[in-house]
């Protein structure tokens, strides 16, 4: 069985690769299952050209649509064919812990209605829709239960679940809520997801294995070495693996002089026994990652390492442009999981399961008394 798909927000194709790898073959009657590119849209140019070279092979393809979501003809089949399944990853900016939080009242947290306009317009089999954990406590709460109902009206059963991508071999603590819908008609027909349950729950890939092994060789792409000045290199040759620009043993000579917060994420090195902390896209000096041992931050490769993206994936644009696409990416992996537990979902293949967050649940959200406990509540998860 031949899903074809529909991506929103598409980013470089993190989501992309992942069903693009993600297959299933039926033990009995040997039929796969299995998701093809049918069309995508992302307002950043750099990142279309990624998506169409490593998902379709020309950084000109048609089906890729750059372009502002607003002006995407959604609905129209002849620009934007039939598909079987939809993924969006509407943008995080105004629901991240560590941005203004404006949530809808933000530029950007509306986008998700038209990941629920191309929902009703095509009436997919499944869709799953990507964020960030801070949508949960977005205008204290609302926005989440408002995306929840909407998606729900469309006429889909929803299992939304914080994942904790470090829990299934990906080598970063990266959390996101991820809400897969099952048409009703098909749900009802027997077609119920569960969610997969975690593959390496006690024994993290760390981010030096992710780095290391195997080596990346000198002439990879997107391997292009940061330059740093002589007094960061200085500062950084005293901080410790998993260590920050704050730490003790830095000479107050080559301390920061930064008033207010102390982002625990300026200037720090790798733990390289654990995993990483979450590969952003976006902050200016000391924001980039810094490797564990030598006194530099990290490549772009080394960064896409992180996200789980192979050796083979090239990514158009400026240094600081592939840094953004590979910070807003989805680990193609965790991508991959989750579209694998869908299609054995749809050939009726079980699979290790755990309940969904109870957090999360919109039955849950609905019962809640106030706001502020919806926000209290969906704050504890991380």
């Amino acid at each position: 069985m031949k899903f074809y798909k529909g991506e929103l927000f598409s980013g470089p194709g993190g989501m992309a690769k992942g069903a693009q790898e993600a297959s299933v073959v039926h033990p009995e009657t040997g039929e796969k299952f299995h998701i093809e590119h049918q069309w995508s849209n992302d307002f950043d140019r750099d990142t279309c050209r990624t998506f169409g070279k490593n998902i379709c092979g020309s950084e000109e393809e048609p089906s890729v649509h750059y372009g502002p979501v607003e002006q995407l003809p959604i609905g129209n089949r002849d620009v934007l064919p039939d598909i079987d399944c939809l993924a969006f990853g509407f943008p995080c900016n105004d629901f991240s812990l560590v941005g203004k939080k404006k949530g809808m009242e933000g530029k950007y947290g509306p986008l998700y209605s038209y990941g629920v306009k191309a929902v009703q317009a095509y009436e997919p089999k499944f869709f799953i829709a990507e964020n960030v954990g801070g949508l949960k406590s977005a205008n204290e709460g609302k926005a989440f239960l408002q995306i929840l109902n909407e998606l729900e009206e469309c006429g889909y059963v929803l299992t939304p679940h914080l994942y904790k991508f470090e829990q299934y071999g990906i080598p970063q603590a990266r959390h996101r809520i991820l809400i897969v819908g099952i048409r009703n008609d098909l749900h009802e027909e027997g077609i119920h997801f569960k969610v997969p349950a975690p593959t390496t729950p006690d024994n993290y890939v760390t981010s030096k294995e992710a780095i290391i092994d195997p080596p990346i060789l000198h002439f990879s792409l997107n391997h292009e070495f940061p330059k740093h000045s002589q007094k960061v290199m200085d500062m950084l040759s005293h901080i410790p693996p998993g260590g920050n620009a704050w730490h003790p043993d830095i000479p107050e000579e080559l301390q920061l002089k930064v008033k207010g917060a102390r982002l625990s994420s300026i200037y720090k090195r790798l733990d390289p026994d654990r995993p990483a902390y979450t590969v952003t896209g976006s902050g200016g000096g000391g924001t980039h990652m810094y490797h564990w041992e030598e006194n530099r931050a990290l490549t772009n490769r080394e960064r896409a390492r992180l996200q789980t993206f192979g050796d083979g994936f090239e990514f158009i644009g400026s240094k600081e442009s592939i840094r953004k696409q590979i910070g807003m990416a989805v680990p193609v992996r965790g991508a991959k999981m989750l579209f694998e537990a869908v299609l054995k979902t749809f050939a009726g293949i079980e699979y290790d399961s755990v309940a969904p967050d109870p957090a999360v649940q919109l039955e849950n959200l609905r019962n809640k008394q106030t706001n502020k406990e919806i926000a209290e509540e969906l704050a504890g998860l991380i």
